[in-house]
């Protein structure tokens, strides 16, 4: 949502055509993201006159506030939901950046790997603004994705496994 989609949009942007077809996944209750794509891929589009995405809705794992215990529950249902969507699209990457949606989507595409039924590349990038501690999607993904890269160089030292380059948003 918000700053989330605008700091994936900015990496999307650097990306050559062969990155086609885009799949996104938005939470249900997320309205502002989808405009903010629809915008950055009419403007792809007239660079590259074969791109194509789509926008996928998933319930939203976790509110802002929203208690540990009641989190667990719509995380669940959010990967019970993201399981048939990712079986559908079998992504070759994902490229995720913090929001909460992106956990059920990466812990089902781990899932379809661990079934040997379609492997996945997790790309996970904390954002900009976690300078000293990971976020909450940070934190369960540093475990699952193939590459987690951060834009500070205190987090590389806390978190040996993460990738730093810089900032890059």
């Amino acid at each position: 949502t918000g700053g989330h989609t605008t700091e994936i949009l900015r990496l999307l942007s650097c990306l050559s055509e062969s990155y086609s077809p885009r799949h996104y996944v938005l939470a249900d209750s997320d309205k502002m993201s989808e405009a903010k794509i629809r915008s950055f891929e009419q403007k792809r589009a007239e660079t590259f006159s074969k791109s194509q995405f789509s926008l996928d809705r998933i319930p939203r794992s976790r509110e802002v506030r929203q208690s540990w215990i009641s989190s667990v529950v719509t995380t669940l249902y959010s990967i019970l939901y993201s399981l048939p969507l990712t079986y559908k699209r079998k992504p070759d990457l994902i490229l995720c950046n913090g929001p909460g949606t992106c956990v059920p989507v990466c812990l089902s595409a781990f899932l379809l790997g661990l079934l040997r039924i379609k492997r996945t590349i997790i790309v996970y990038i904390e954002s900009i603004c976690r300078v000293e501690t990971l976020s909450l999607s940070g934190k369960i993904l540093y475990y699952f994705s193939d590459y987690f890269i951060v834009q500070w160089p205190d987090l590389k030292k806390k978190y040996p496994k993460s990738v730093y380059l810089g900032r890059i948003v």
